[in-house]
């Protein structure tokens, strides 16, 4: 049964990738830049500049008449057209973004110091200009027009003494200390940013424990602990939420761009929404719809539960939990990394729980636990526990006894034992939303 559901599962998180992505979307592709109909207010440029380039900036921007971001990703090209498209970005008050795992180098850098608000996440480098021909004086024409054009844009000095010193055969990258040290980066007022305008890094350690939607009943359950038990959920639905105005590169980096699907784990708290739905892509679509307000979700897998709600959409990823039957995603943003494999222990409601079931001996304390008071309590305390490997839970008493090893297993009317076991989860699969 636990092989079916897994199975379940990760087929579900195949066909999320064509209900979550917007099919609609029309893409309009003019030489290296793209206009997505979905994202009216991005135009991103993947390519070498060329001679034809600063004609098909001209093309997207009159596809995109409310574009306010240009995101860059170009090993540069032709010094003039770069310049000409600096120039655009400058007249009309573009943002530009250089993203994880792009780079903007030699004339493409010139784009990227145009932007009334920039900021660097990738690589931006320089270096002198390059010619195949012996023509000096139009060389130091070029020159000349790179210096009054990157002039109206408050390019620090430092920054073009750093390029003309680099060779045309080298590059320049910035380090971070550099990018600070000439405010590169900077927010729309032309003032360095703030640490809201750093990459952001996303926290891989176990969420804490905030559990919202479940409670456990005082009396003996007779079926096994269900992730966001339909039976318990309180069924919620979204509220509107004040933002403030953010910039162009804020919502572009706040935006998901891609969705990690775990299988085998249940995600607490944060519940924003409890509802019903078909399978977990239809979840997954549920919680993307939202504007941003829903970061991460929770589907029960178990098809035993046959109404009730079974989907749970969350402002946050909150606390990891394994659970058999639970399938869950979190939805990344595009300056967040890709969520590294990591260490949980767990006690399966499904298969590690114990009814009629005592673990006498290994205490590991004389005392029961001063705070659980429910089974499901008594069951946390244990996974948050590093010295506890089982627990014991006494309905009659309530009291919950955590255990340093397995003790012997004995019948114990009213009572449920757990053991633990610990698992590395990593994502069954990363899904681009683009």
């Amino acid at each position: 049964m636990r092989k079916l559901l897994r199975s379940a599962a990760f087929s579900a998180a195949l066909c999320v990738t064509t209900m979550i992505s917007p099919a609609t979307a029309s893409e309009k592709i003019f030489g290296p830049f793209v206009v997505d109909d979905a994202k009216p207010d991005v135009i991103a440029m993947n390519g070498d500049i060329d001679v034809g380039s600063a004609l098909n900036f001209r093309r997207a921007l009159h596809a995109a008449p409310g574009a306010k971001l240009v995101t860059l990703n170009s090993s540069g090209g032709a010094v003039q057209m770069g310049l000409l498209m600096a120039d655009d970005i400058h007249e009309r008050k573009l943002a530009t973004y250089i993203p994880k795992d792009s780079a903007c180098l030699s004339a493409c850098a010139y784009m990227f110091l145009a932007g009334v608000e920039r900021r660097v996440d990738g690589k931006l480098g320089v270096h002198q200009i390059s010619s195949d021909t012996s023509d000096l004086v139009g060389a130091q024409l070029t020159i000349s027009d790179i210096i009054d054009v990157l002039n109206r844009f408050d390019t620090p000095a430092d920054v073009l003494s750093v390029m003309f010193k680099t060779p045309p055969n080298d590059m320049h990258v910035f380090t971070p200390e550099e990018i600070e040290l000439y405010k590169l980066n900077r927010t729309g007022d032309g003032a360095k940013p703030s640490a809201a305008g750093t990459s952001a890094t996303p926290d891989t350690s176990p969420p804490t424990q905030n559990r919202t939607t479940t409670t456990e009943s005082t009396t003996q359950p007779v079926t096994p602990e269900q992730p966001h038990s339909p039976e318990t959920a309180v069924i919620t639905t979204p509220t509107p939420q004040t933002q403030a105005k953010l910039s162009p590169i804020e919502e572009f980096t706040k935006r998901p761009n891609r969705i990690a699907v775990y299988t085998g784990l249940d995600l607490f708290g944060g519940d924003i929404s409890s509802i019903r739905t078909s399978d977990a892509a239809e979840c997954a679509q549920s919680c993307l719809v939202m504007n941003g307000q829903c970061k991460a979700f929770t589907f029960n897998a178990n098809p035993k539960i046959t109404k009730g709600p079974n989907c749970f959409l969350k402002s946050s990823a909150g606390r990891a939990d394994g659970n058999s039957v639970a399938f869950s995603g979190r939805f990344l943003s595009g300056a967040e990394a890709d969520p590294p494999t990591f260490a949980l222990g767990t006690i399966d409601p499904q298969s590690a729980l114990f009814h009629d079931v005592d673990f006498r001996g290994g205490d590991l304390s004389p005392r029961p636990h001063s705070t659980a008071k429910t089974p499901l309590d008594c069951r946390l305390a244990c996974v948050d526990d590093n010295r506890c490997m089982a627990f014991s839970y006494n309905y009659s008493k309530k009291q919950c006894w955590l255990k340093g090893s397995i003790g012997t297993p004995l019948p114990g009317k009213g009572i449920v034992s757990g053991f633990k076991k610990f698992q590395n989860f990593s994502p069954a699969k990363i899904i681009s939303l683009n």
